[in-house]
């Protein structure tokens, strides 16, 4: 809108200023200078615009001071497309005048031309003039009140600049003309982007994969010739085990709208053949910049498909149990405006979204903010990212790795040659920037415990004081390696399950403020037989209590759901318990315990000839009582098969 309206206000400015210049006393005295600046205006009628410019030129040179020759060259470049020429040119002219409201045109359009060079101050300034000449043109006179706000903010912006530092990608991964949306797996081994040779329309875009080896960067190699074809493939996003690709594709045989989304799977080291996401998630519209949760089950992603609250919106969409999707929902307000929301990045730990947007208060253009959800689920108000990310122009999505550490963004420069490129930087993240959670992974594979060959199995993570799910993976059919990310702050049960396999429960306590670190966890399934029996990790007592805490009802109710799938097994709950205190307290303590969790499942519907409850005492240590550690991996409850 506001360029069809700066259209046909630079016309009206064209005629403005040489009605103005024609009624008005003009500023030279020179003879010579003042019949050029009128031979300019006969050039202009026959359209011979260069002559007029250079007659202009000449008389300019003939009185350097001569304000309204300036003025009309600025006109005339204005009509010719020379924006640096126009700006040369608006600025001598009202540099050399006194404020006079017949200049309000050109007030704001060189108001609005050192705003497009960050120039804030001078920029508001012409606006103030433009107002103060008390213009008509209510639509104007908005956007210049507007742009002084815009201004202001970014005046203080700069006063407290964030410490960013960027440091420019290795030419090895910058090799091509353009290349951005980067982004890595949650070990940070894989960095995954889309390139393109140049902007030349013959040049397609196509995504790309490169290696962390050896304390480097290596060269990146396309991610699959099954992906990239072609069509452009581009703003792709992969889940933090790198096993699903959601990208972004134009005019492929299937597409259903402008630009749709399509989705792949990794097995092994063979991506599968993308499938258009479908109309479910896309529309007849532009749907691009998806951004995927850590275990690959939500899916955030910029459209302008109607129904949404500006140009472009954010949308997510949720993966249902049996692999579909749901109907996408607008993420609405405080995060979408009426102008323009998009390129989404969700944090690994699912807590924190950034975005870039020109709706919410920032420096001009497209800026990067950021938001964290809230206890109750809903998203703060989006925060500026600041200065220096942020400046006049349009700036990128960016992306941060779980560990809060380190930042990828890309942005345009202009080479040597004049040629402009969009290059990769990395960055330490300043603290403001980094995510309300702090994340980590665990990564592993899943073997069969008899034939140690890599197993495939649904990977749960829960939170325990929430009961939630909170991530679910598959382990690869060919390697059996899994990842899920941990966020500080919490506690997690994983559970490991595949058909006619006992489930596998872990345990993992971030509550304490330790350092996250990097877990290599591989599970041992064993398949479900006579004697096969697990440790239930994730049930647990008060100190010398039998009483169960709340926080084991997410272990229960996964035992519940084993053994309603496995209908004629039936199990022995076993307790156990170190060597602290005597053998008998010990013993009763560890039978009560047990028949805790049998009287649970048999209230839930489990029923009581499946069950049998058993206290073990401290007979039966899994480690000898020498440590506090050792002593809690004696304290557990079993189930084994009957």
């Amino acid at each position: 809108m506001y360029k069809i309206l700066l259209i046909v206000f630079l016309l009206f400015t064209c005629i403005s200023n040489s009605t103005y210049a024609q009624t008005s006393t003009l500023s030279t005295t020179s003879k010579k200078a003042q019949s050029l600046y009128y031979k300019a205006d006969e050039y202009a009628k026959a359209r011979n615009f260069k002559k007029a410019l250079d007659a202009l030129d000449e008389a300019t040179a003939k009185d350097p001071g001569f304000a309204e020759a300036y003025l009309k060259a600025a006109g005339l470049t204005r009509s010719m497309g020379d924006k640096a020429a126009t700006f040369v040119y608006l600025e001598k002219g009202l540099t050399l005048l006194s404020f006079n409201p017949a200049l309000q045109n050109s007030y704001f359009d060189l108001a609005e031309l050192y705003f497009e060079k960050g120039n804030y101050e001078k920029a508001k300034n012409n606006y103030d003039a433009f107002l103060k000449s008390k213009p008509r043109n209510p639509k104007l006179v908005e956007l210049a009140r507007q742009q002084i706000k815009t201004s202001e903010y970014a005046i203080q912006a700069m006063l407290s600049p964030v410490p960013f530092n960027p440091v420019q990608l290795p030419g090895v991964v910058n090799r091509f003309g353009l290349q951005y949306f980067p982004s890595t797996t949650a070990d940070q081994r894989h960095l995954i982007y889309t390139g393109r040779l140049s902007a030349r329309p013959d040049q397609d875009e196509n995504i790309y994969i490169s290696k962390w080896q050896e304390g480097e960067w290596q060269a990146p190699v396309s991610i699959s010739d099954a992906i990239n074809s072609t069509a452009n493939e581009g703003a792709a996003t992969i889940s933090g085990d790198g096993k699903t690709l959601v990208f972004t594709s134009c005019n492929r045989p299937d597409s259903q709208g402008d630009c749709d989304l399509y989705i792949s799977f990794r097995t092994g080291n063979e991506w599968s053949r993308p499938k258009n996401m479908g109309y479910t998630v896309n529309s007849k519209a532009w749907e691009s910049q998806p951004s995927l949760s850590a275990d690959g089950r939500t899916l955030y992603f910029t459209s302008n498909r109607s129904g949404g609250k500006g140009k472009e919106d954010i949308w997510v969409t949720h993966m249902r149990e049996d692999g579909s999707w749901e109907k996408p929902t607008n993420l609405g307000a405080p995060i979408n405006t009426p102008g323009r929301d998009m390129a989404p990045f969700i944090h690994a730990s699912g807590s924190t979204l950034y975005f870039v947007s020109d709706g919410h208060q920032g420096m001009g253009g497209l800026d990067v903010f950021k938001t964290a959800l809230k206890p109750d689920r809903k998203w703060e108000e989006p925060q500026n990212m600041g200065y220096p990310l942020n400046t006049h122009a349009d700036e990128g999505s960016v992306f941060i790795t779980p560990d809060n550490t380190t930042g990828y963004y890309s942005r345009r420069v202009t080479a040597d040659t004049g040629s402009p490129s969009i290059l990769m930087y990395s960055f330490e993240v300043p603290e403001a920037w980094k995510s309300s959670e702090k994340s980590t992974y665990a990564q592993g594979r899943v073997f069969d415990n008899r034939t140690k060959k890599p197993l495939k199995a649904t990977i749960q993570l829960y939170d325990v004081k929430a009961d939630s799910l909170v991530q679910q993976v598959s382990s690869d059919q060919v390697s059996g390696e899994y990842t899920v990310v941990l966020a500080e702050g919490k506690k997690y049960a994983l559970y490991v399950s595949a058909p006619s396999y006992m489930m596998n429960s872990l345990s993992f306590d971030y509550t304490s403020a330790k350092a996250l670190k990097p877990l290599a966890l591989n599970v041992y399934l064993d398949p479900i037989s006579t004697g096969a029996a697990v440790v239930l990790n994730n049930i647990f007592f008060n100190t010398g209590e039998y009483a169960l805490v709340q926080d084991s009802k997410t272990e229960l109710n996964k035992v519940i759901g084993f053994l309603e799938q496995n209908k004629e097994m039936k199990i022995e709950i076993a307790g156990h318990t170190d060597d602290v205190g005597s053998d008998d307290a010990n013993q009763v303590l560890s039978e009560r315990r047990a028949k805790s969790v049998a009287d649970y499942l048999a209230g839930k519907g489990i029923s009581k000839d499946r069950l049998r409850a058993k206290g073990y005492g401290e007979t039966k240590p899994k480690q000898p009582n020498t440590s506090e550690e050792n002593r809690s991996l004696n304290r557990r409850i079993e189930m084994r098969v009957l």
